[in-house]
């Protein structure tokens, strides 16, 4: 059975199997998460990432772990908020369900979420808080090649909107 848990961690230091990054759509590491994940990767992560060929909002690609204790770090380019008319819940709840395909895909068990979107993107975070967990709830309960699945916050605030939204599950 697949769980899901919610903690305030530092997620470059995670020992999961995959990390997502949010990030932007060249991949080309940035602020927030991104860049910490970049920083923390080392310099090779660039340089795979660049291979990649960028990445529209919505979707993710794959790249190995680099110097993390993760296998593998998905990139998953999330949207920004203009307000909501311009599919932004499409495109996050997108960049969830293309992470946990590539996980999968990758035979990952355990895979590590940050606030995808809710740095600089300026997406609402108890929306994408609930979206989170609606899309991998619905992954969890179809698939279960996936043992843990963590929402990972670097703040009080986002931890509370996680928990909120798992009550409405």
């Amino acid at each position: 059975m697949s769980e899901t848990k919610i903690i305030k961690a530092d997620i470059t230091e995670l020992d999961v199997d995959a990390i997502v990054s949010a990030a932007n759509a060249a991949l080309c590491g940035g602020g927030g998460v991104d860049g910490a994940i970049h920083r923390a990767a080392g310099p090779f992560l660039l340089e795979e990432c660049r291979q990649l060929g960028g990445c529209k909002p919505g979707f993710a690609k794959i790249t190995g772990g680099h110097n993390l204790k993760c296998w593998h770090i998905i990139h998953a380019v999330g949207p920004v908020w203009y307000g909501g008319h311009k599919g932004e819940e499409d495109l996050l709840r997108s960049c969830y369900r293309e992470s946990l395909k590539l996980a999968s895909a990758h035979s990952a068990k355990s895979i590590a979420f940050p606030a995808i979107s809710c740095g600089a993107y300026r997406f609402p975070v108890e929306l994408a808080c609930k979206i989170a967990v609606e899309e991998v709830h619905k992954w969890l309960s179809q698939d279960d090649s996936i043992d843990v699945v963590y929402f990972v916050c670097f703040d009080s605030k986002i931890k509370q909107q996680y928990l909120n939204a798992i009550g409405e599950q």
